[in-house]
């Protein structure tokens, strides 16, 4: 079993930042790929990024494009988001995941965090 903690949210206003951290203990965290979901109030939860065991490969979807940055630090059990020039429809509750393959389906990944929640005011 793998357990990821997430932490970073905050309320930050339009044209912002902020570093989303996700923590990770249990099973060796380099054995999996890391990804980060995003589920905005009333909709469903979508795919942000994610990033290869090693941090050689990442991939980004359409809303996370030039604007946020996955990366992780193995040695410190630890994956990040940087989200730069923040939008008020970035608002929502940030998941990081776990699993062994990457892909941007849901399905695809065996453990999931709590949550942590991001507001950018207009």
């Amino acid at each position: 079993q793998v357990q990821l903690v997430e932490s970073g949210g905050g309320l930050v206003q339009t044209g912002g930042s902020l570093t989303l951290s996700c923590a990770a203990s249990g099973r060796a965290f380099s054995s999996y790929v890391v990804a980060w979901f995003r589920q905005p109030p009333g909709k469903e939860r979508e795919f942000v990024a994610h990033i290869t065991r090693a941090g050689g490969s990442t991939y980004y979807g359409d809303s996370a494009k030039d604007r946020f940055t996955i990366s992780r630090d193995n040695a410190k059990n630890t994956g990040y988001l940087q989200m730069n020039s923040l939008k008020p429809e970035d608002t929502a509750v940030y998941y990081c995941a776990a699993g062994i393959s990457a892909s941007w389906r849901q399905r695809d990944y065996t453990y999931w965090g709590q949550g942590t929640q991001v507001a950018v005011s207009s």
